[in-house]
Order: C-alpha cells, then sequence, then structure tokens
C-alpha cells in the first residue's frame, strides 16, 4: 500500500526516520487493513495538531512569560490534546481509512456488516452472499451510469457481475491489486490510463483459446462505471443497445445486441448475461 513518511512514537512526537517508514511497510504486508487504519489516524493526529498550532497563533501572547520551555510545554500539551481527539468514531481517520481501502480494493468490515445484514431473509431465497453484496457494492455507481446513458442500472450491475464473476475473478494488476475493471474493457491504442496485461479465454473461429490481452484500469469502481457508460454512450456500434435498453427492452434484448455489436467473442455471452441480468433483477426486487 501507499504509506506516508511520518510515524508517531511512544512519546506521541513526530519521527520520521526511516526505521518507521520501514516499520509502517513491513505491517502493509502482514495485515493491509491494519496499516490502513494506522496510517489514517496519523493522518488525523497530524491534522489536528495543525489546527491546534493555527489555534494557538490565533491567540495574542502576553510575551511577559514566554520562552523555550513554556514554547515547549504548550507543543507537549497541544499534541496531548490532539492525540485525545484522534481515532473517535465517525472521525477524520474513518473517513480517511474507506478511501485507501477503496482505492486499494480492501472490503469495509464495518460497510460489509451493514451490506450483509438482510441476508437471511434473502436466504430464504437462495440469493448467495457475495451476489447481494456485489449488487449492493455497486448500486450507486451503476445508477450513476443510468443517468448518463438510460440504460437500466439492474443491466450494468449484471454484466460487471458476469464479467468478473460476481467480484470473485476480477482482472488484476501485476502486484496483486484490482484494477477494478469489472467490465473487462481492452485497453485498445486510444486508452492512456494504466494497464493490467493478463491472460483470458477468447473463442477464434468458435474455439476457446488462452491468450494475453491488455485490459484497461481504474482508480476505483465508480471510475470503472463512468467509463463504460462513456464507451458505449459515445461509440456508434452501441448506439442501436442504447437505444432499445433507454425504450424498455429487456435483458435478452439488451444482451443479444451487446453479442451481435462485438462485446465479447463468447458464441453464448448473450444466453449468460441475459440469465445474469434476470438474477440481478430478482435480487433487486427483494432488496427493495
Amino acid at each position: 500500500m501507499a504509506t506516508t513518511p511520518f510515524s508517531l512514537n511512544a512519546s506521541t512526537t513526530l519521527s520520521t526516520d526511516t526505521r518507521s517508514v520501514e516499520s509502517l511497510r513491513a505491517a502493509a504486508a502482514r495485515d493491509p487493513k491494519s496499516s490502513i487504519r494506522e496510517t489514517a489516524r496519523q493522518f488525523e493526529s497530524l491534522f489536528m495538531q495543525e489546527v491546534m498550532k493555527s489555534m494557538r497563533a490565533s491567540t495574542l501572547a502576553s510575551g511577559m512569560m514566554d520562552n523555550s520551555a513554556t514554547q515547549m510545554g504548550t507543543e507537549m500539551l497541544d499534541t496531548q490534546f490532539a492525540g485525545k481527539m484522534t481515532g473517535l468514531p465517525g472521525g477524520l481517520s474513518d473517513a480517511i481509512a474507506r478511501q485507501l481501502q477503496r482505492q486499494m480494493g480492501i472490503a469495509d468490515d464495518k460497510a460489509e456488516a451493514r451490506t450483509l445484514q438482510p441476508l437471511p431473509a434473502l436466504a430464504k431465497k437462495n440469493v448467495a452472499p457475495h451476489v447481494q453484496s456485489f449488487i449492493q457494492q455497486h448500486d450507486d455507481a451503476a445508477k450513476a451510469a443510468e443517468t448518463a446513458t438510460g440504460i437500466p442500472a439492474s443491466f450494468m450491475i449484471a454484466q460487471a457481475a458476469h464479467e468478473s464473476g460476481w467480484g470473485r475473478r476480477e482482472i488484476k494488476m501485476r502486484d496483486g491489486s484490482t484494477s477494478f475493471n469489472v467490465f473487462g474493457i481492452k485497453a485498445t491504442s486510444n486508452w492512456k490510463g494504466p494497464v493490467a496485461e493478463v491472460q483470458t479465454t477468447e473463442f477464434i473461429d468458435g474455439k476457446p483459446q488462452k491468450v494475453t490481452a491488455k485490459f484497461r484500469a481504474y482508480a476505483s469502481y465508480e471510475e470503472a462505471f463512468k467509463d463504460y457508460a462513456r464507451l458505449l454512450g459515445n461509440n456508434a456500434r452501441y448506439a442501436d443497445v442504447v437505444a432499445k435498453a433507454q425504450k424498455g427492452g429487456g435483458a435478452e434484448t439488451f444482451a443479444q445486441g451487446l453479442q451481435k455489436a462485438g462485446y465479447a467473442t463468447d458464441p453464448e455471452y448473450a444466453s449468460k448475461l441475459a440469465r445474469v441480468i434476470n438474477t440481478t433483477v430478482r435480487v433487486q426486487r427483494a432488496l427493495a
């Protein structure tokens, strides 16, 4: 994970030595979630210390008793106050940690717990936990893409689910981190962003073959959905697909249109995608 060169030692003073950085890197390798929380806490502590300094600077000092000793005491007191205000539930460090987790593709335990709360009722409808979680995780991004394209959010979530195996077969970067590319969008010559190069299956003359291909990589799932919306909305070959979806075309019509437009080489792509769309719609109705 990306680390910061800041570290707080036992006396809560700021340390920038190499050992502190290496210690945080080692912790990241052992336990990414814990290291993210620690990094977020350190950022919040530094921020609170700067707030305290700003507050002190805006207060007029008498000058009569001010010296290096009183200044040091004041700084130590400010550091203690900053430490007490750091790491509170719902505070800045929680927000920073959530952002870092999203960027690294690491699940937020609290968010996941909230996401899976309705599971007992859905379990009776034979809805697997990872299916429910995937649909709810991408609901907001899909709705934003629906606003941009007119394609139903359920169709887009289903296509992301089909391409990524409900999030279990995501395209990975060389270092093992996620590319956030849940739509399997290739990195063609006009793509200027980062790339993930992986082995995939393509159907050539109707026969599956393993090939190495380059795929687009994003900074978040939201960015992936936005790029998907641009790809379909601004590409003439998908114009008919988008138009029919906007007019209320069903799952089969949408899936067949994508296959006809050449979105994938699998000859069974349309039928497979249509089944996933129907599953997604059924689960969303159960969640409503």
